[in-house]
């Protein structure tokens, strides 16, 4: 594919400086490009290597207004850059149809150019939307609904009843709708609580590697529109997670928690049970949420707390040592003052009051 650097400017609302014209024909992070391909500067200390690499042109901030090579000035380097890396990296979609070392069920309704490679499995009542891919290995349970346009990669098990949107992705290795955890305690048996419940997934979700999400004991476990969830996440039964918001990988999030629009979760995060993260929220890494968390706030922390406490008792952490052994100097010095009253109070005269004379 080849574009002029003018129709990308248009394509992502950006100016060009230099020449619009110059042709360019992919994307490379700047110390790998070449002549015909553009790359982008995110960061200040990029910038040295603004006149030296190789690339036709470079995406730049509008901070950025002169360089030996034409620029793409944009608000946010990074998005556009995203955005052209879409062009680039698309291909045009062909249908391979249903494997013949496939198994579908005779009852399974399929859309229009669908793709079913060896080896999938298509479980009773399905409807598989059009130009669905269903990559080997996977498995798609009795009565589950994929919309248009999903991808389903290898190894994937999406159980009985799921509901999965349109222009899903499912990486390696995910499992939607495992029975959740639920237990109740017999003594000490632990007696299983039937998980009669089913997972709903929005359009333009996309969910990483190894990841599980638990159908619900009952009523719905929910992943609204948008959502992305990284790699070796755990999302317990009926939990809900609203619009847009990031899951980062390796965190555990247990059952009954409402997430709300638009929140970020770092890394290794632990978000306790029956809990409410309000809109727009940004947890750190390796955080544990145990209680509600209103909108529009930033937390970090084990247990989790406002993200400027946090940072002053984490400064405060390395004086501890220090501070300790100056406590002990002054409770020293606390003790020896006392000592010393105690001692003057000992030695000091009686006062005469109420005593009597023997000479008057």
């Amino acid at each position: 594919m080849e574009k002029m650097l003018s129709e990308l400017a248009q394509l992502v609302g950006g100016e060009v400086i230099g020449d619009g014209g110059v042709k360019i024909i992919g994307v490379a992070p700047i110390e790998e490009a070449r002549k015909g391909e553009i790359t982008f500067i995110a960061h200040q200390r990029y910038l040295p290597k603004l006149n030296q690499t190789e690339a036709s042109a470079v995406i730049v901030s509008l901070k950025v207004s002169e360089a030996e090579k034409p620029l793409l000035r944009v608000a946010n380097p990074y998005l556009a850059f995203a955005k052209i890396l879409q062009i680039y990296a698309h291909r045009p979609y062909e249908s391979r149809g249903v494997d013949q070392q496939a198994w579908v069920s005779p009852t399974a309704k399929l859309g229009e150019g669908v793709s079913i490679y060896p080896f999938v499995y298509v479980g009773d009542h399905t409807e598989i939307g059009n130009r669905v891919i269903i990559f080997p290995g996977a498995f798609v349970g009795d009565n589950t609904i994929i919309g248009d346009d999903s991808l389903v990669y290898p190894n994937v098990c999406i159980c009985e009843g799921s509901r999965i949107g349109k222009r899903v992705i499912l990486h390696c290795g995910v499992v939607i709708g495992s029975d959740g955890f639920g237990f109740a305690k017999d003594g000490k048996r632990s007696v299983k609580i039937p998980q009669v419940g089913i997972v709903e997934i929005g359009d333009d979700v996309e969910i990483g590697a190894n990841t599980t999400v638990d159908r619900a004991a009952m009523g719905k476990t929910i992943i609204k529109r948008g959502v992305k969830i990284d790699n070796l996440v755990q999302v317990a039964h009926t939990v809900t997670i609203g619009e847009d918001s990031i899951i980062v990988a390796q965190v555990g999030i247990a059952g009954s928690t409402k997430i709300g629009d638009n929140v970020i979760i770092a890394g290794q995060v632990g978000v306790s049970d029956h809990i409410e993260i309000g809109d727009n929220v940004m947890v750190g890494p390796q955080s544990g949420v145990v209680r509600d968390i209103p909108p529009n706030q930033v937390v970090t922390g084990s247990p989790s707390i406002p993200h400027k406490d946090h940072v002053r008792a984490v400064m405060t952490f390395p004086k501890l040592p220090e501070m300790w052994r100056k406590i002990g100097q002054l409770e020293a010095k606390v003790r020896d003052l006392e000592a010393g009253q105690n001692l003057r109070q000992k030695t000091s005269p009686q006062s005469s009051e109420g005593t009597h004379d023997p000479d008057q």
